[in-house]
């Protein structure tokens, strides 16, 4: 079997010789290579043609982010970010990943070899999913996608829809594109989005900034309204209760289904308890199947389910199985999904 061929680039020689060593454990991947820094990195890249990088958000000549845009856009390739847990890290992290990296794992804060064994573990899944990711040359940039036409809130009534909506590799741009475009008066959205703590307020605040609806990261409690989408904080799944004709959401910190905490399954099982016919699944790009059993019981409950299309995902896994599972009415191409949900709602 052809072996994943993965080049690191780190400023930190302790930290490219740990992850060389544990990433090497893996028998589907090979480190071909390390650079300290992104000129050595580039020169690697020409010689060594990997098929996955992992670069360091923050690195001195030039930083992870200038040099992921500049390979973007002459050399467009599967990268994963490793960032720190910081504010700024989490700031940087998202803009990588608006930039096209497809993922990234945080570092450890303090002791650096106990805690890379479990970052080497999720680091070597992201790697595996990279190397099947769907790379594209960025073309838009900044402010082009506020220029996307909004959508107009005529075609919706008043109604008690939810929709809810699930993704975890490429999914943050995935949700950019589809909330941003939403009107002002769209039914409530409760999101999951696989990412760890920290990472979903500032997530949320980021698209709270771009968006016409508000989203916020969930607290324990909150209502659901229209106009307002809810995004399940990272490390705490997300249920949506009903009492009487209002919906709110609790968190919870129960065992993690199909090794995510959040879980789109809980998430999208829970709307089918709660709001049955009156609501709409949404699943978008992510790896792994997550989300699909409980996809097929929202559409059982009499829900209007859609997935996001091979073409237009970054890593085809969780629609893929919801497909295959026979939860899925509507597959489309990404730019497409907004109009489809309102029209869906408009109908409701």
């Amino acid at each position: 079997m052809k072996k994943i061929r993965v080049l690191t680039v780190d400023d930190s020689a302790l930290m490219r010789q740990v992850l060389a060593e544990l990433l090497s454990k893996d028998p589907e991947i090979e480190v071909i290579g390390s650079a300290p820094d992104p000129y050595v990195a580039r020169e690697k890249i020409k010689a060594l043609n990997p098929d996955v990088l992992t670069l360091d958000v923050e690195m001195p000549k030039m930083d992870g982010l200038t040099f992921l845009e500049k390979l973007m856009r002459g050399h467009p390739m599967p990268v994963v970010m490793v960032s720190s847990l910081t504010e700024v890290g989490c700031q940087t992290t998202l803009r990588a990943l608006e930039l096209g990296a497809v993922d990234f794992v945080t570092k450890p804060r303090l002791d650096v070899r106990e805690g890379m064994v479990e970052v080497a573990r999720q680091l070597t899944e992201k790697i595996k999913a990279a190397a099947q990711a769907s790379v594209k040359p960025r073309l838009v940039k900044d402010g082009e996608a506020a220029r996307l036409k909004p959508l107009s809130s005529a075609m919706i009534k008043t109604t008690d829809t939810i929709i809810a909506i699930g993704a975890s590799t490429g999914g943050t741009e995935a949700l950019k594109a589809v909330l941003e475009v939403l009107p002002p008066n769209t039914p409530p959205i409760v999101i999951t989005q696989h990412m760890p703590e920290h990472f979903t307020k500032t997530f949320a605040d980021r698209l709270n900034g771009l968006c016409r609806i508000s989203v916020k990261e969930a607290e324990d409690g909150d209502s659901v309204l229209p106009g307002h989408a809810l995004i399940a904080p990272g490390n705490y799944h997300m249920t949506l209760v009903r009492s009487g004709a209002r919906y709110s959401v609790r968190l919870n910190q129960e065992p993690p289904v199909n090794r995510h905490r959040p879980s789109v399954d809980v998430m999208f099982h829970s709307v089918a308890q709660s709001a049955g016919a009156n609501s709409i699944g949404v699943i978008l790009t992510g790896m792994g199947g997550d989300g699909a059993r409980c996809l097929l019981e929202m559409k059982q409950a009499g829900a209007y389910t859609i997935a996001q299309d091979e073409a237009s995902c970054v890593v085809f896994g969780m629609p893929k199985e919801a497909i295959k599972m026979g939860g899925v009415e509507k597959i489309l191409p990404l730019p497409d999904i907004p109009a489809a949900i309102l029209s869906q709602v408009s109908r409701m």
